[in-house]
């Protein structure tokens, strides 16, 4: 989808710092941007005049996670260079390609300029910047270590998209292979069946030719309540799986699943301890922290025990206890995190955790997916042999009845 920021020209006739006219023109989203403009260069406006329609400059779409990894990185390199606030972020609005995310640094760096933090302008735009990297950013500005936050805040996304990328990769396989199996058996029901069907129309059947007869004539006959049937059984589901109670139900199941359950559960565990980490690392307090990086984990359960967490903290308990009654938890990390909060190295700690359980999760996503790529090569095999038997089983047959 696209998201357009109309941008106008401006004709100004202004005096420069000498007291002479200087006259041009210059684009802006509107006229106090072009007066801000104007101030920028050290220029005093006289008379500011909009030229013509204005015309969209569009800058939607989704943004990639890793684009807003490198402008956290590029920034923080540039204010660490001595470069002030205003001009690191137009350099990065002029070293940004054109899209969504240029157009919301742009806005970003207008809102400063007015005088907000920049934590502030990042938070006014959520689908962009998320909670966890705004808590950061105020947490670098109230401290005056900025910078800091900033690089470590893109070494943390750059593993955030690494892993996000690692699972996705490691389902396009399967997901080819099913959608592979599902075109089969629908062009075998709906062209090859029929031509079968004429030619044992007066032979005795067994019941898997039957049944195969019997799905082709409803998916041909009855394709219109078919479809129906489908799409409100899936709106069904999918509303169902929208609420608490069935994402709740859908995260025990996933957790519960063979092969894969042990993997999702791993990469929710290295979610939440990296965000949490490097809050923490970043001068984050440890229940605002707790209160964002429960809602990282992409788990409801996960999220439900880390809440529960939260008040044991927040009445000066410890955090491995709640974790480990949950036992959602494995038990090596429940002893780091205890042995960490006993030594007051909590940050580095779970840093350290998220790094050790992602390359675990990492080695079994691949044992995952080498397991059940076979399985589904199996099911495939599986089907198409059950068209296979209920077709030429009776042709068999009746051959047989004809020696």
């Amino acid at each position: 989808m696209q998201v357009a920021v109309f941008m106008a020209n401006y004709q100004y006739v202004a005096r420069d710092a000498a007291g002479q006219v200087v006259t041009g023109v210059l684009d802006a989203e509107n006229e106090p941007a072009a007066v801000r403009a104007l101030d920028e260069r050290k220029l005093f406006p006289v008379r500011v005049d909009a030229q013509g329609g204005s015309r969209p400059v569009f800058g939607g779409g989704r943004v990639r996670l890793r684009d807003v990894g490198t402008m956290y990185g590029q920034l923080g390199d540039l204010l660490r260079a001595g470069v002030p606030m205003l001009r690191a972020l137009d350099t990065m609005r002029e070293a940004l390609p054109g899209g969504r995310l240029r157009a919301e640094v742009s806005r970003v760096r207008d809102e400063v300029a007015d005088g907000k933090p920049l934590a502030e302008a990042l938070a006014a735009r959520p689908a962009v910047f998320m909670p966890a990297h705004v808590a950061m950013v105020r947490a670098g500005e109230r401290g005056g270590f900025l910078e800091d936050v900033l690089t470590g805040l893109a070494d943390f996304v750059e593993r955030q998209d690494e892993l996000q990328s690692k699972v996705r990769g490691a389902l396009v396989y399967p997901s080819l292979l099913v959608s592979l199996l599902v075109v089969v058996v629908t062009v075998a029901l709906v062209w090859l069946v029929p031509q079968f069907q004429e030619f044992l129309r007066d032979s005795e059947k067994p019941l898997p030719t039957l049944i195969l007869f019997k799905a082709s004539d409803v998916l041909r006959g009855e394709w219109p309540l078919v479809v129906g049937l489908l799409g409100v059984g899936g709106f069904a589901g999918w509303s169902f799986f929208r609420s608490r109670s069935g994402r709740r139900l859908w995260d025990r199941a996933r957790i519960r699943m063979p092969l894969f359950g042990k993997a999702v559960r791993m990469v929710s565990i290295t979610r939440f301890c990296r965000v949490l980490g490097t809050m923490l690392a970043s001068g984050v307090p440890i229940l605002e922290a707790l209160a964002i990086s429960k809602d990282a984990t992409g788990s409801v359960v996960l999220s439900e025990t880390i809440s529960e967490a939260v008040e044991n903290v927040r009445r000066g308990e410890s955090l491995a206890q709640p974790l480990k009654a949950s036992g959602a938890f494995p038990a090596e990390v429940i002893e780091m995190i205890a042995v960490a909060e006993e030594s007051n190295q909590l940050e580095a700690v779970l840093v350290r955790i998220a790094d050790t359980v992602e390359r675990r999760t990492n080695r079994q996503v691949d044992l995952a997916v080498r397991l059940i790529e076979p399985l589904i090569l199996v099911v495939m095999a599986g089907a198409i042999g059950f068209v296979a038997v209920a077709l030429y089983y009776p042709i068999f047959t009746m051959a047989a009845s004809l020696k």
